[in-house]
């Protein structure tokens, strides 16, 4: 019997319904080891020797991998075709051979592009070795990547209190964000008028038309620049009379977009169904890995993770085959169509984002589906289909209308659909709005007819500010200039929000001002490592490793040779030169003018100060006033005075009591009712010195929750604040354990928890609409490093768990540390007893715990019982 590795117990199901009795197929969980996240794992010195280190979950699969070994003849690496999925096999066999698991074993790496029956026996019939080119880029990339954060991030720390860790490529996208955010203050609007004619035609039909020609001249955008301007032409309009001086006809084609690549799915994605990167790549994980139709498990798309948009002959011949069958011969064109990447360093290692089978119709398969995977599926299928399918076809006319004259022209345009081709079937979003080409028509005319003009109007306008980036559009800017690659748009996209150094308002990137300093800073004193035409080289060197074409230690040492000199020369910087470089840097941005003439930079306490940026050595940046000491006046950098401000949202349904946002030192939170006080403090004096115990019982605090992260306060609404205090709510019964599964929000965010095990949701899961099956899925690696063992003699459950410092035992609040080597399987009810017993000692309670607001207690509680 022979031994298949796969990534996921997902693809592991779907595999081994396709290979039978025998292949035994072991999922690794993704990466079974990785870079200890400590100083030193990565050693230059050592010609960048790598430490690396395999967590309890890593070694748990691989024992399994080993033990599936025993008997076996030959190991199939099957992870994903790219590299890292290269790099996981690697690491499987490395971890496989220092157990000496594989002697005897024949190891052979297997590649598919999708997960179907016949693509993985036919990657079983071609099997090849470890690509070690590919290897090496993993390396290359991994070294880059810790070096530049384990070497910069403690500069930032120094030289910025209060600031992150900071990472080649999320700088340079954070870059991109707050550079765009400094050209929107930046911008002054500049008023600009047109005037637009409505005609008649002879025939009496109206139309409209814009002034193009004003005196003999061609209007250009501001040379109306005023309403005197606007109105002095619309006179001379009117007083003209007017003839069609000249007709333009022409047949136009739209061909259709390529299909999916990694990049133009997150795109399309997020623009059309609203799904941000992360839940898009989860989604396509989930189809590609496969899905149960009618009993059988099927990958429904081919590898996500892709930037070519070619497609495989047998696909194409399948779709135009399915199309001419669906929609007839017109709207297949007469020869397939074939497309190249325009992306910058693209690869084009694997086909295009397409359905394994153009059979499987969105409406046929929607009942296996989730709601989201019927979306995504839906968007790849229609675009796969679409790309193969007959241009859409316009009849544009553009027609000019002259004064007698010829010193005044008005000029009209407008399309009509005459075939609609691929756009039968789709139509590519935009992230900024355009006038549809095809939703305006001209009412019929000819040369040398003579329209009336009817009104002319004058419309005033104001230029508009370059608008913030979206998922989508910061996707394709990072593409465009050949920075990141397929795998990593996602994680990037995430790590700025997970730092704080961004938000998403209305689905667009708002840098907080934490990022903006940031970002400043690297710009001021790193500003080659930050750079985009650097960020791309190392790009373009990595996939000069993984094509062979260069040795990955040669790129790491002529990177190392510079930053390290780079972070050199920082040593000497001191926090005040870097907060003068800051305040220059950001100034315009804290302190805008305030378009009255007074400096906003006047300090409003002593009036003879001027506030600045500064940076404490605990406190990180603020703005204070240079007559410090004299002068203590002080401001956060972000928020204004209202946001602070409690808001009554409404009052509840039932009750009457009111519901209000509120700010506390944890964050924003909803309470539901007023504070009660407690009684009157003689009352309660009095009942002290009669030595009467306490002072009457405290009234019961009004309940509160959390503002979830990444909900802007100044949008909660009451409907959501009374959801939020209903919460926990029950999601459903665990299928395995018989016990029932709570969503919640606690400390650390939203979770769900069944007995005392909690799982944090992810970004994109909704805490008010989580179902059960997500619940579970979400729960079972938590699962997986809690076990119970059973009923204490004085009451309540007795678990063993996987902690930060080994496995330890656990009993309501007291825990107890496993001996030295012992194995949580190994673990009885007796021995735990004993060992709670003997050593021991009541958990720490969490950072903050009990401080009462935000859902202090609730969060206490979680953290307490979650470990």
């Amino acid at each position: 019997m022979d031994v298949v590795v796969v990534e996921s117990p997902a693809k592991a199901k779907t595999i081994n319904g396709y290979l039978g009795r025998n292949y035994t197929v072991v999922a690794s969980y993704g990466h079974v080891r990785d870079l200890p996240a400590k100083d030193g794992s990565v050693r230059p010195d050592e010609d960048f020797a790598m430490d690396w280190e395999a967590d309890a979950r890593g070694e748990k699969q691989v024992r399994a991998i080993a033990q599936a070994l025993k008997g076996a003849k030959t190991l199939y690496l099957a992870t994903d075709p790219d590299r890292e999925g290269e790099a996981i096999s690697w690491h499987v066999k490395e971890m496989l051979a220092e157990r000496r698991a594989l002697k005897g074993i024949d190891v052979k790496r297997i590649v598919f592009n999708e997960i179907t029956k016949s693509a993985v026996k036919r990657a079983l019939e071609n099997p090849r070795d470890l690509d070690p080119d590919l290897i090496d880029a993993y390396l290359a990339r991994r070294a880059l990547d810790y070096l530049f954060g384990f070497t910069l991030s403690p500069v930032l720390w120094r030289k910025l209190p209060g600031s992150r860790s900071a990472g080649r490529v999320q700088s340079v996208a954070l870059r991109l964000i707050c550079e765009r955010e400094a050209e929107i203050e930046a911008f002054r609007p500049r008023e600009y008028w047109t005037v637009e004619g409505l005609f008649l035609t002879e025939a009496g039909a109206p139309f409209s038309a814009r002034l193009t020609v004003l005196d003999g001249k061609k209007l250009e955008q501001f040379d109306l620049a005023d309403a005197q301007a606007a109105e002095a032409a619309k006179r001379a309009a009117e007083a003209a009379r007017y003839r069609v001086s000249a007709i333009e006809r022409k047949r136009i084609r739209r061909n259709p977009p390529p299909p999916f690549t990694t990049s133009t799915l997150q795109q399309e994605a997020s623009r059309k169904l609203g799904f941000s990167a992360t839940r898009t790549m989860r989604v396509a994980q989930q189809l590609y890995e496969g899905v149960e139709i009618g009993g059988e498990t099927v990958g429904l798309i081919t590898y996500m993770r892709t930037d070519g948009v070619q497609m495989a002959e047998e696909a194409i011949a399948a779709i135009r085959g399915h199309l001419g069958r669906t929609f007839g011969q017109d709207y297949l064109p007469p020869a397939p169509r074939r497309y190249a990447t325009k992306a910058k360093n693209a690869q084009e290692a694997h086909e295009a984002i397409r359905p394994t089978d153009i059979a499987r119709r969105p409406e046929d398969i929607a009942h296996a589906l989730t709601e989201d995977q019927r979306r995504l599926y839906e968007l790849i299928w229609k675009r796969a289909a679409a790309s193969q399918m007959a241009s859409a076809e316009f009849d544009q006319t553009s027609v000019e209308i002259a004064s007698e004259d010829g010193r005044i022209v008005f000029r009209a345009s407008g399309s009509v659909l005459v075939f609609d081709g691929f756009l039968k079937l789709y139509r590519e979003d935009r992230d900024e709005p355009a006038e549809d080409e095809e939703s305006r028509s001209l009412p019929a005319m000819r040369e040398g007819e003579r329209p009336s003009l009817t009104e002319a109007k004058p419309e005033q306008h104001f230029t508009q500010p370059p608008p913030r980036y979206t998922e989508a559009s910061l996707v394709k800017k990072l593409e465009e200039l050949g920075i990141g690659r397929p795998s990593t748009y996602a994680s990037i996209l995430q790590v700025l929000q997970d730092r704080a150094y961004v938000r998403l308002e209305n689905r667009r990137f708002v840098p907080e001002d934490r990022g903006r300093i940031v970002t400043a800073f690297l710009e001021n004193f790193f500003e080659h490592y930050v750079a985009y035409d650097f960020t791309a080289s190392l790009e373009e060197k990595l996939d000069d490793i993984s094509g062979g074409r260069a040795r990955w230690r040669e790129v790491m040492r002529e990177f190392w040779r510079d930053f390290v000199r780079a972070v050199e020369e920082t040593k000497e910087l001191r926090i005040a030169d870097v907060a003068a470089a800051l305040d220059r840097e950001l100034g315009p941005h804290f302190f805008p003018d305030k378009g009255d003439g007074t400096d906003p930079r006047a300090c409003p306490r002593c009036g003879t100060g001027r506030l600045g940026l500064r940076i404490g050595g605990n406190t990180g940046a603020f703005i204070g006033c240079s007559n410090y000491p004299e002068c203590r006046y002080t401001r956060n950098l972000t928020s204004s005075d209202a946001e602070g401000e409690e808001r009554l949202l409404g009052h509840h349904p039932e009750t009457g009591e009111p519901v209000h946002l509120k700010k506390g030192p944890y964050g924003f939170y909803v309470q539901l009712g007023e504070n009660t006080e407690a009684p009157a403090a003689e009352e309660a004096g009095a009942k002290r010195k009669r030595g009467k115990g306490k002072a009457a019982e405290r009234a019961p605090k009004p309940k509160r929750a959390s503002v979830p992260k990444g909900i802007d306060p100044a949008s909660v609404t009451l409907e959501q604040a009374l959801a939020w205090l209903s919460l926990p709510r029950l999601v459903g019964i665990h299928p395995e354990r018989g016990e029932p599964i709570y969503a919640g929000l606690g400390q650390f965010g939203p979770y769900v928890k069944v007995g005392n095990v909690y799982a944090s949701l992810d970004k994109d899961d909704d805490v008010l609409s989580i179902g059960l099956n997500r619940a579970v899925v979400l729960l079972a690696k938590k699962l997986d490093s809690v076990r119970s063992l059973g009923q204490h003699p004085d009451g309540g459950e007795v678990t063993v768990r996987r902690g930060r410092f080994g496995p330890y035992v656990q009993h309501g609040t007291r825990v107890a540390s496993l001996p030295k080597g012992a194995a949580m399987e190994s673990v009885t009810l007796e021995d735990a007893v004993r060992l709670l017993a003997e050593k021991g000692k009541a958990l720490a309670p969490p950072r903050g715990a009990g401080k009462g607001t935000a859902a202090g207690k609730g969060r206490g509680k979680r953290a307490t019982a979650g470990g």
